[in-house]
């Protein structure tokens, strides 16, 4: 159930932070920032339903995921193609964030 929240969380994120990008720098109407900040309290919330015993570890866990999600944006929502550095960085992130939430604990 953990990646399925990650996931979500970091559209959530991303989908927020878009909508600020797009008033500011896109010329959006500032409608959007309504949408932008209910997305963003989506996204906290989310994290809060992670399986985990300390925020801290949530949240680093979160941040590879976070790092593959806003690539698939950049490609799905932005038209731009991820270069083989953006894959292998991603790659290695999430790599990061499976040690940092999967590792064993003693």
């Amino acid at each position: 159930m953990t990646p399925v929240i990650y996931v979500a969380a970091a559209l959530a994120e991303i989908a927020g932070c878009f909508a600020f990008w797009a008033v500011l720098r896109l010329g959006a109407t500032p409608a959007w920032l309504a949408a932008g900040a209910a997305s963003l309290v989506l996204f906290a919330w989310l994290l809060t339903l992670v399986d985990a015993a300390a925020a801290g570890r949530a949240y680093a866990a979160y941040g590879g995921v976070y790092v593959a999600a806003s690539l698939g944006w950049l490609w799905a929502v932005e038209g731009v193609r991820p270069d083989r550095w953006d894959l292998t960085g991603s790659a290695i992130c999430v790599a990061g964030a499976a040690v940092v939430l999967f590792g064993p604990r003693g």
